[in-house]
């Protein structure tokens, strides 16, 4: 990877030997610690700084000039795929992998447009996290994702169903949990339309009930996983 910086000591890159400097963001201690060790065991890198946010996330890729972003894609500040673009938009050679618990088509597809190197789901091995993040630091704007081939086989004959404008926003407020109730006032409609929303919704969706509904709209990508511990 070539390295025109001029500044002194980075801390990583050709100051270190050719070893590659890792920033690890993500929210959850346990996934930051899990992410280091994978990345410890490989003398071809070095984890130079954690973050839990995307403010933070910046900041430090800043400060520390990494070779390599491993970005969680939920962030409590913010999302992911922002910092992504804003990191990209200052560095053109710097490698982001992109790393979620859930990895639908429509994420995958965000961070590539976003500008991300790989897309990894977080329940790959850490071999698979540690091999995305040496494609990124090699290659930094060619993007790889092991589902990649599929979901532009999906994309380009797409065989889900297609929700309107007003049911993809009842389905957003199903999963913030709201009532009929509750939804009918956020769409200023009667409590009776609202109910033929949510029943078209299903049928659509082949689901007999919210949960149901929830977890086909998110295997299809259809809706982001909740941030929840462990997300």
């Amino acid at each position: 990877m070539t390295d025109n910086r001029s500044f002194p000591s980075p801390p990583g890159g050709e100051a270190s030997g050719g070893v590659t400097t890792v920033l690890l963001v993500d929210d959850h201690d346990l996934i930051r610690q899990g992410l280091r060790h994978a990345f410890e065991r490989d003398p071809g890198f070095e984890v130079v700084g954690e973050a839990g946010s995307v403010a933070d996330a910046l900041r430090k890729a800043s400060e520390l000039k990494p070779d390599v972003v491993i970005m969680d894609l939920r962030l409590p500040d913010g999302s992911g795929l922002e910092a992504t673009k804003a990191l990209r938009s200052s560095r053109a050679d710097i490698g982001i992998v992109v790393l979620t618990m859930y990895a639908g088509d429509d994420q995958l597809f965000g961070a590539l447009e976003a500008g991300a190197s790989a897309f990894v789901p977080k329940n790959a091995p850490a071999d698979e996290v540690v091999a995305s993040a040496r494609h990124a630091a090699s290659s930094p704007n060619a993007f790889t994702a092991s589902d990649l081939a599929s979901a532009m086989k999906r994309r380009l004959t797409p065989s889900g169903p297609h929700l309107s404008p007003r049911e993809s926003q009842v389905l957003r407020l199903l999963a913030d949990g709201m009532s009929v109730a509750g939804i009918a006032k956020q769409l200023y409609v009667s409590e009776s339309t609202a109910k033929t929303h949510i029943s078209k919704l299903y049928e659509k969706l082949g689901a007999g009930n919210r949960a149901q509904a929830l977890m086909t709209a998110l295997r299809l990508g259809l809706l982001e996983a909740p941030n929840t511990p462990g997300l």
